[in-house]
């Protein structure tokens, strides 16, 4: 008998805590082998998602942390994307 197969991506940063998805996919057969692929691709778009979910909510945290640690920071940023492209006279005291 085959081992079970197993869909495993797993994620590790020096900021977060890491996750893994897995996923359990059938037993890849020659008689079974379009409902195996079928099983795969199934997996892999879920584990996509998953993956997707969980580093858009961390990306979101990183940006609230930074933006609250850093407000005069924003301000400038703010500042600056106003001004693109343009050359803008430094005012003097």
């Amino acid at each position: 008998m085959s081992q079970p197969t197993t869909l495993t991506a797993k994620y590790a940063s020096p900021t977060n805590e890491a996750f893994a998805v897995d996923t359990p996919l059938p037993s890849a057969t020659s008689s079974d082998k379009t409902s195996y692929l079928a099983a795969l691709r199934t997996a892999v778009t879920d584990a996509q998602a998953t993956i997707n979910k969980e580093l858009t909510a961390r990306m979101e945290e990183d940006n609230k942390a930074r933006d609250s640690s850093a407000g005069a920071a924003a301000l400038d940023d703010a500042k600056e994307e106003e001004n693109y492209g343009e050359e803008v006279q430094e005012e003097e005291d």
